[in-house]
């Protein structure tokens, strides 16, 4: 039984990625996972991802890159503020202007860059650099 599907998701994919693999199946396939890895797949870190339809649910087949040095999700949810954001940076990206952090905010999952943009704060999802 899986407590966090974002968070086998993402330890998924870096355990394929750091053996070499092209390839990665996920399962379950959620809403939310759906939206992440379209962030991901946007800003270069994996490739295309395929929805194949089983009978327990649909899966995900995603194309690995080699791009990700690190991802993971962020346990607990962090509630974030405009003024946190270089906060969250600090502890959870190596450098300034490397890599995301996945937020959701109430427009939606968007990046803290995008958010920071439009001034929206909202709560921790995920990192990958």
């Amino acid at each position: 039984m899986l407590n966090d599907p974002i968070a086998n998701a993402l330890s998924n994919m870096l355990n394929q990625e750091n053996l070499g693999r092209r390839e990665v199946i996920i399962q379950p396939a959620s809403k939310l996972l759906r939206t992440t890895l379209k962030i991901l797949n946007e800003h270069g870190y994996i490739g295309t991802t395929e929805e194949l339809s089983k009978s327990k649910g649909t899966i995900l087949k995603l194309f690995l890159l080699g791009n990700i040095n690190k991802c993971g999700a962020i346990k607990p949810r962090f509630t974030v503020s405009l003024s946190k954001y270089e906060k969250f940076e600090k502890r959870y990206l190596p450098a300034k202007g490397v890599g995301v952090l996945i937020v959701s905010t109430p427009k939606g999952l968007m990046t803290h860059e995008q958010a920071k943009a439009q001034k929206l704060g909202g709560r921790l999802v995920a990192y990958c650099y």
